[in-house]
């Protein structure tokens, strides 16, 4: 079994691999995200690893955040939402409840209020659906602020969203108009 370290760090470069660099151990990844169990785990072993599918399954079953998904019969994985890659997750436009949270960094709540929420590098803007998980992920870059999201309104509007497997909502953007600190 593995440690919490190597949990840990495992994690992280799957969440490096299967969101944003693929090319980094020389896998492709499918047009929804998808790769092959036995070619992710071969990759990985040929750059000096020793990753089992055991500990391959521990890793997606005890993320916190489940961030990664086995397909149904367990034979290619990916990672839930957060790719800076092109891929098409597949989620079917969702109604969202009428309030959501973006937690950020007190530093950039300024730009955010003026600007709004942009996805910029990834492919979706994530929101929070309680103010506790917006707190953890804003306090991953300073001091943390959550912004409560008028998603209600802006699926009035026509925005869309979608609800990621890991239970992360999902939209291309949010205008300044909808975002108040919470």
């Amino acid at each position: 079994m593995l440690t919490e370290k190597e949990t840990t760090n495992l994690s992280k470069f799957l969440s490096l691999v299967l969101r944003h660099k693929p090319e980094e151990i020389g896998i492709t990844l499918d047009e929804q995200g998808w790769v092959p169990v036995a070619e992710l785990l071969n990759k990985l072993n040929a750059y000096g690893n020793n990753v089992t599918l055991e500990a391959l399954e521990h890793v997606v079953d005890t993320n916190a955040k489940k961030r990664f998904a086995f397909s149904d019969d367990k034979l290619n994985i990916r990672a839930s939402q957060g790719h800076s890659v092109e891929v098409e997750l597949g989620y079917a436009p969702q109604t969202p409840p009428d309030v959501l949270y973006h937690g950020t960094a007190a530093s950039s709540v300024e730009s955010i209020m003026q600007n709004g929420l942009e996805k910029r590098s990834r492919q979706h803007v994530h929101l929070s659906i309680d103010t506790d998980t917006a707190v953890n992920v804003g306090g991953r870059h300073g001091k943390p602020v959550v912004l409560t999201i008028l998603t209600g309104e802006m699926h009035k509007e026509g925005y869309k969203f979608y609800l990621s497997e890991n239970k992360v909502w999902l939209t291309d953007e949010v205008p300044p108009q909808f975002i108040s600190q919470a």
